[in-house]
């Protein structure tokens, strides 16, 4: 069965939560290999049209959370500025493959891939071996700016939390928040423009602070849940003390809790965002998906508004 085309939108500005694991057991990626992993993204940076807003580097898998830019947005005095900074000022591109270049430079999948091919390569040559590092195809899926985009941030920066690796997330160095912290955003890899208006803030250091806030409010429960699970523990049943935390919360859901539940959308998703975003992504690849009906979306759970499309194929 031939797979399904990778939903992508070339007219627009289009942000992309990217998801890629390695196909060797255990945990492949080492300290020393995420900081040259982190290194290839912050090179393949400088040469694509894309804005790097969010990523984590983990023992066998990365996210990546990414803006791509548009052909349509690009000159060829751009291409050529970007060549040559990545390739050397002696570096020379033929007029007729300009629009090639450009198409390159523009492309998620070449973004990536390129990311991934050097990055096994480099392992490979480390360890005398030949063969495949990654699994497969790297997931995507596309991400309305303003909330959903936070959310999803923020879900992104608590992976180490999650694995138990550090107990602040500002501690990884291989995440974005941790990038941020430790090294003031060193060569601006990282864009701070989450499209999130309510926070109303133009200073930098201002909407890196409220997005920590952000990130320790939201995702303080499902932090220590998922340390709980990290140790191996088995339960069956309820635990009582979690019976008696929630009768004395009246058994409402709290935001944080809301955080936890909505966190499996953002990796099994294809589109997520407001039910117009969606309903707009979704009749510009529908043709896609071999299928005349009218999709349903799926409400995620304890979040007013937001709305995943299920992701077919990877």
């Amino acid at each position: 069965m031939p797979r399904i085309a990778r939903f992508i939108r070339n007219d627009r500005q289009t942000v992309y939560h990217v998801i890629s694991r390695t196909a060797l057991p255990g945990l492949p990626i080492k300290d020393t290999d995420k900081d040259y992993l982190l290194g290839l993204i912050k090179r393949m940076s400088n040469l694509y049209f894309v804005d790097v807003l969010g990523f984590s580097i983990m023992g066998n898998h990365f996210h990546l959370v990414a803006r791509m830019h548009p052909e349509g947005e690009v000159s060829n005095s751009d291409i050529i500025k970007r060549w040559q900074n990545y390739y050397g000022d002696e570096a020379q591109l033929p007029t007729d493959r300009m629009d090639v270049a450009k198409k390159r430079l523009c492309s998620l999948a070449g973004y990536v891939k390129d990311i991934k091919q050097n990055f096994t390569r480099y392992y490979n040559k480390k360890h005398r071996r030949q063969g495949f590092f990654w699994g497969g195809r790297f997931k995507s899926m596309i991400v309305q700016e303003g909330s959903t985009l936070v959310n999803l941030l923020a879900y992104v920066d608590l992976n180490p939390i999650r694995a138990g690796i550090v107990k602040k997330p500002e501690n990884y160095r291989w995440s974005s928040l941790g990038y941020h912290t430790q090294t003031g955003n060193k060569d601006g890899l990282l864009d701070i423009d989450f499209g999130l208006k309510e926070w109303n803030e133009l200073d930098p250091k201002e909407i890196v602070r409220k997005y920590r806030q952000f990130v320790y409010e939201t995702g303080a429960a499902e932090s220590q849940e998922s340390g709980v699970r990290s140790q191996g523990s088995v339960k069956k049943g309820i635990d009582p003390k979690v019976v008696e935390k929630a009768r004395k919360k009246g058994y409402k859901t709290s935001r944080v809790d809301r955080f936890r539940y909505r966190c499996r959308y953002f990796t099994d998703s294809g589109v997520i965002g407001g039910k117009d975003f969606v309903q707009e992504v979704f009749d510009q690849v529908k043709h896609l998906l071999g299928s005349k009906d009218e999709r349903k979306f799926t409400p995620v759970g304890g979040v007013d508004g937001v709305y995943s499309m299920k992701r077919l194929g990877t």
